[in-house]
């Protein structure tokens, strides 16, 4: 069995420091870490729960298949405050038939970001009965 300590999702941006303004200034994301030098030096992010590492430079962009899940206490409030910082929004927030209140936007290479409102109704916070 592996026994994992800690985690990080990791993007290899094709312009970081485009991808840093993104993630460190319109998402405001706060620092854990940075490390080397020079552009393609390596920042580590928290994103609640875990980290996101964005470090090194890739000729492409990342797969399609790359999402991010970022969970908000309000996704109103998330709207505005990415709008206001020039984000694109490909999605307002809508509540979903599952019940979960989803926005969509796109880092600078594309990769598709869910930001995510869990409602106090809702069975990922509460389960009647238990």
């Amino acid at each position: 069995m592996v026994r994992v300590l800690s985690s990080r999702a990791m993007v290899r941006p094709t312009d970081p420091e485009r991808s840093r303004a993104f993630y460190g200034e319109a998402l405001g994301l706060a620092i854990y870490r940075e490390f080397g030098t020079g552009p393609e030096r390596g920042t580590v992010y928290f994103l609640g729960g875990g980290f996101l590492e964005v470090s090194g430079r890739s000729a492409e962009p990342p797969g399609p298949g790359l999402q991010l899940w970022l969970q908000v206490p309000d996704a109103e409030e998330a709207h505005r405050e990415l709008v206001d910082a020039g984000v694109e929004v490909l999605r307002p927030p809508v509540r979903e038939p599952w019940g979960l209140i989803e926005m969509w936007i796109t880092d600078p290479d594309g990769v598709r970001i869910c930001v995510v409102e869990v409602p106090a109704d809702h069975p990922m916070r509460y389960r009647p009965g238990i």
